[in-house]
């Protein structure tokens, strides 16, 4: 147990893999993870001058994705969250609550825009965002997320104090998994959150 647990933290920055790399991270064979490259169902390429098969992170997420493998061990031990709002004060005390538990790894933005270069590099596994952007509304962002199939996983909680019930129904329907009203319970948040990510 000690080895995958610790396996899961270098896993979750590593960007290429060996073949027995990706069977132990899939619980599948060694020749299972050959024969699929060799057939060209897992692509990858060799190392020059080698017999040596090597496999892309977002190619052995993609070959674990389309075979039903839970992805959870290329995710390292903490959930990545990411928070959008534009009051430094509310930014300031999620990262520092939610920073302070060890099942989370927190980044922050306080623009729409800024929140689209960070998804893109930090992957999060859940974004708290603010309903009032600066630049962007919630719906914009949430209707972007959802038409790009790389974050079909991630979950979206909208926070706000400004937002209707046809506001909020709406916002469900162009992809929020949850909608939190300021000012909200902090313990509560947290719990939401930690219980939408293990799901």
């Amino acid at each position: 147990m000690g080895r995958s647990s610790n396996g899961t933290a270098v896993w979750a920055d590593k960007q290429v893999f060996t073949t027995g790399e990706a069977a132990e991270i899939c619980g599948v064979s060694q020749q299972t993870i050959i024969r699929c490259f060799d057939s060209g169902r897992l692509q990858g390429f060799r190392v020059p001058g080698s017999k040596f098969r090597r496999i892309p992170r977002a190619e052995l997420i993609r070959f674990m994705r389309a075979n039903d493998i839970p992805l959870s061990p290329l995710e390292g031990l903490r959930k990545r969250i990411l928070v959008v709002d534009d009051d430094p004060a509310i930014l300031e005390m999620l990262e520092e609550v939610l920073g302070a538990d060890d099942r989370f790894e927190v980044r922050t933005a306080s623009t729409g825009y800024d929140a689209g270069l960070l998804t893109e590099q930090f992957k999060p596994q859940l974004i708290l965002l603010d309903y009032m952007l600066p630049d962007l509304n919630g719906n914009v962002v949430c209707q972007r997320l959802r038409a790009n199939p790389d974050f079909n996983d991630t979950k979206i909680v909208i926070i706000s104090g400004v937002v209707n019930q046809q506001e909020i129904d709406q916002l469900l329907v162009a992809g929020a998994n949850d909608f939190i009203k300021k000012p909200f319970d902090i313990k509560r948040l947290v719990a939401r959150v930690a219980e939408l990510v293990e799901n």
